[in-house]
């Protein structure tokens, strides 16, 4: 009866650690619609890594819920100047990314991070630009700049949208008063405010759920990431256009918490985005920029040929990316609430 009794406890145990391998799991904390869902299952389907997402919106939210207290999250997707924020608090690991196999294989031009200029904690992901979508029948015709976008409605009647997004607003006054979106001049800062405001009559909202207002016909332009352009292609009315006064590039990287409970799988995961032919699934579905450059290759013709995803030389020109501000942050969350609270 003993021996019975050992041999059912024994096989029960052994039971409890198969349940548990094959309960890993891998979480992602990222963009919404940011990745690929067959990676996630191909990842899974080799490695038997189950893999769980989650998505935000913005930058400034992904930080408050880590700084909250957020716990179970492997890997986050944060913007470059959020890297650097995210580093100074002590918030990422280190990886050593940079001493995998298929390191090679990343344009190290991407390599943008003030704090991990080498890639030892984070690895470049995507990038892209943020311009204007615009509707040609119910915009009164092309838009090229942000000055003929906020002209619509009074020219239309139709509604355009921007995002409730802090930089991103900000930064649409500061390019078109001739600043720097990483300005810290006071001066420049409200100037950028000033022009924002006199044309906020015309903005119908501040909002992330442009692309079913957009494709849907509800409104007739809006500020959006160029991604959207993979749901416009079949349609030579919807349009996508980098302004001339210019825009903003973003680009993420891919990092993991120093809170994240299974950094073994999260470092798999990240030298699983590292091969070409998983980084071109990701580009073709996202409709961005490819940081791979082996996949570079590889990427679909439409994405291939067109001008605003590989950005010509004369175009980069006209993009600027955002930096950590610093103590300078607090008078652009000033701006910002005196934008979204102005009458």
């Amino acid at each position: 009866m003993l021996f019975t009794k050992i041999v059912a406890t024994s096989l029960t145990a052994i039971g409890l650690l198969a349940g548990a391998a094959q309960a890993e799991e891998l979480r992602l904390y990222n963009w919404g619609d940011y990745i690929n869902p067959e990676i996630l299952a191909k990842f899974t389907e080799e490695t038997g890594i189950e893999v769980g997402l989650d998505t935000y919106s913005s930058n400034e939210e992904m930080l408050a819920k880590i700084q909250a207290g957020a716990t179970g999250y492997d890997i986050v997707f944060p913007s470059i100047h959020m890297v650097d924020i995210m580093l100074n608090l002590n918030l990422l690991a280190k990886t050593d990314i940079n001493q995998a196999a298929d390191w090679g294989n990343i344009d190290t031009d991407f390599l943008r991070a003030a704090n991990d200029p080498n890639g030892d904690y984070c690895m470049p992901y995507g990038w892209g630009t943020v311009g204007i979508f615009y509707n040609r029948e119910k915009s009164g015709g092309d838009i090229t700049s942000w000055e003929e976008f906020f002209a619509i409605p009074g020219k239309t009647g139709n509604k355009i949208t921007l995002l409730d997004d802090m930089r991103e607003v900000l930064g649409i006054g500061l390019m078109a008063t001739g600043a720097s979106v990483n300005s810290t001049d006071p001066a420049e800062i409200k100037a950028a405010t000033d022009w924002l405001i006199e044309r906020k009559g015309d903005v119908s909202a501040f909002t992330y759920a442009f692309p079913g207002l957009f494709l849907s016909g509800d409104v007739a332009a809006g500020q959006f990431f160029v991604g959207l352009a993979g749901a416009i292609t079949e349609d030579d009315n919807l349009q996508y256009v980098i302004p001339s006064e210019g825009a903003t590039m973003y680009e993420e990287a891919m990092c993991v918490l120093e809170s994240a409970p299974n950094k073994e799988a999260a470092r798999k995961f990240m030298e699983f985005m590292l091969r070409p032919e998983i980084s071109v699934m990701n580009t073709n579905q996202q409709f961005n920029g490819s940081v791979n450059v082996p996949a570079r290759a590889m990427l679909a013709d439409a994405i291939m040929m067109d001008p605003n995803i590989n950005v010509p030389a004369a175009t980069m020109t006209r993009l600027q990316m955002f930096e950590d501000l610093g103590k300078a942050l607090k008078a652009y969350d000033r701006a910002w609430n005196t934008i979204r609270t102005a009458e």
